[in-house]
């Protein structure tokens, strides 16, 4: 609900401090007395295009604050998590636009952007009567609201899940199949790739092995010489082994007279005997496997150019010549099992999508019983609201089918024909002004939910009525306004008579200088402003009277 509202400095209003109730809340006042001035106020607050025209004559800039109390339920504060905005127990928006039209917009202190003002302002405020893209007058919102109506939670979400399923499954697919005709253009090169990479066989570690092989190829001769030259200096003459093996010798005889004491000694030198002997054999053995062949490293150039060739192909290394052809013939195999993958998952999503339909068309029954049970309420509203020829209907068509989304499959409208035999039309396209005010009526006695904690306005809703239709009216604003605060400015002295609270709208000029005021009404107040609404500017006795037979008989409304 709105709590208060504070303007400066816009048109006719240079300041106004109010706090209202919750309830009915009455706002009346001569023609040109500025009552639009503060429904423009409170446009500015839901996001309405700001005009430099609105700010004070003689002022540079106006500001428009507005301290709002909501119910936790309310959608506002997942809204407010999403984009990471602070409220606590109460939500204060400003809203400051200078002569240059320049627009500054703060939700409880923080600034946001006019966009995101609108998406959280319409969770606070709707209007009616002089805007036509809120609430229930957006067709885009009638499938929720007939869902809330029919509270059948638990079957949405059925559905929600199901289409979560049917949709990733369908994305999968399209995915896999988007693939495998990529893949299929691909087929002959894959194949001549996979065939070219097998034929040449590469090996992990082949390069540094080739290229180590070429080197002691290249240098054969020199190090034959190096390894017979080593071998030499081991054997030439009397050799090193012979001599080593003397001193061991010697070393153990000696070792004998001292009962061990040099067996360390025997021990290394009989280690040093055994490496001798391997360091032999090993030259020996290397000296043997080195050839002077020229073919073979012809044989190694060729194989090293071949796999260089390669992997510049598939830009990539020769180390990593395994690794390609591993997922070449991986790719090669997948794109040949495709059609048997694709054809699997083309089932799966056909079950998964029958089942949507079916809890789909499951929803769309109770839809059809909602709507039913919402027409019949509707319709028993209008003839009290002078609407008797009028016809609702919520027209509930199929979508097509990639419209499909997770809350079904059905398009709703909420339709009216105000007259016989004239064709149905949306609501915001078919009623007048008046009309228009009194169908959202219709519609909010019937939809509203104990404390909700919205605030709605009701503009031109006793456009044409008088009497007992507006009688009706104020009687259906008093029921409703027990579920939600409703603001309603009118003419009409049935309609007031029913407020909790009565403003006045007064326009006083000073020395030249026209402002516009807002008055609370005490109870003798409101007895004289309804006489005013009823006789005009000169008031009777009469009128009086029957100012107060209409505050007199107006009950307490019962509660729905």
């Amino acid at each position: 609900m709105l709590k208060s509202l504070s303007i400066r400095n816009v048109v006719l209003i240079d300041s106004l401090d109010i706090d209202f109730s919750n309830g009915l809340i009455v706002l009346s006042g001569e023609t040109g007395a500025g009552k639009s001035i503060l429904l423009d106020s409170l446009g500015l607050l839901l996001g309405k295009r700001a005009e430099a025209s609105l700010v004070r004559s003689g002022t540079d800039k106006l500001s428009v604050t507005g301290v709002f109390e909501v119910s936790k339920e309310n959608k506002i504060y997942e809204l407010a998590k999403e984009y990471d905005l602070e409220i606590d127990d109460e939500i204060i928006i400003k809203r400051t636009i200078t002569t240059e039209g320049k627009n500054k917009i703060l939700f409880n202190d923080q600034i946001i952007t006019l966009k995101l003002l609108k998406e959280l302002a319409e969770n606070l405020i709707e209007i009616h009567g002089q805007y036509d893209n809120q609430g229930l007058l957006n067709p885009a919102t009638h499938c929720a609201i007939l869902d809330e109506y029919g509270a059948y939670e638990n079957d949405i979400a059925v559905v929600q899940k199901s289409f979560q399923l049917y949709k990733q499954a369908k994305k999968e697919l399209k995915v896999k199949e988007e693939a495998l005709a990529k893949a299929r253009e691909n087929e002959e090169n894959l194949k001549h790739w996979v065939n070219e990479l097998e034929k040449i066989s590469p090996q992990t570690g082949e390069e540094e092995s080739l290229r180590t092989r070429r080197t002691e190829l290249m240098n054969a001769e020199k190090i034959i010489e190096k390894l017979n030259t080593a071998y030499s200096s081991l054997n030439a003459g009397i050799s090193v082994i012979e001599e080593i093996s003397k001193a061991r010798n010697a070393i153990s005889r000696a070792n004998e007279i001292v009962n061990g004491k040099y067996t360390g000694i025997e021990q290394n030198l009989d280690t040093a005997l055994y490496s001798l002997n391997d360091a032999i054999e090993q030259i020996e053995a290397e000296s043997a496997d080195i050839s002077l062949n020229q073919n073979e490293i012809d044989n190694i150039e060729t194989r090293l150019f071949a796999l260089q060739n390669l992997a510049k192909k598939h830009q990539t290394t020769i180390e990593e010549l395994p690794q390609k052809l591993a997922e070449l013939s991986l790719e090669l195999k997948n794109l040949q099992n495709g059609e048997e993958d694709i054809s699997e998952l083309k089932k799966e999503t056909q079950r998964l999508k029958n089942e949507y339909i079916a809890k789909a068309q499951t929803l769309s029954q109770l839809r059809a019983e909602t709507a039913k049970k919402l027409d019949k309420n509707i319709m028993q509203e209008l003839p009290p609201l002078k609407m008797e020829k009028a016809v609702f209907r919520t027209a509930i068509t199929p979508k097509a089918e990639e419209q499909w989304a997770e809350n079904g499959c059905d398009e709703i409208c909420f339709e009216v024909s105000t007259n016989p035999n004239t064709p149905f039309g949306a609501l915001n396209k078919i009623a007048s002004g008046g009309e228009l005010s009194r169908f959202m009526l219709a519609l909010k006695v019937n939809l509203a939910k104990p404390a909700c904690q919205e605030t709605l306005v009701f503009d031109e809703i006793d456009t044409g009525i008088g009497g007992a239709t507006a009688e009706a009216v104020g009687e259906r604003l008093s029921r409703l306004a027990k579920k939600e605060q409703v603001f309603v400015v009118t003419h009409s002295p049935q309609v007031a008579a029913f407020s909790d609270e009565h403003f006045k709208v007064l326009k006083e000029t000073t020395d030249n200088i026209t402002t516009t005021r807002l008055i609370k009404l005490d109870d003798k107040g409101k007895a004289e402003e309804i006489a005013r609404m009823l006789a005009g500017e000169k008031i009777t006795k009469e009128a009086r009277a029957a100012a107060l037979a209409l505050l007199n008989k107006t009950p307490e409304p019962t509660l729905f």
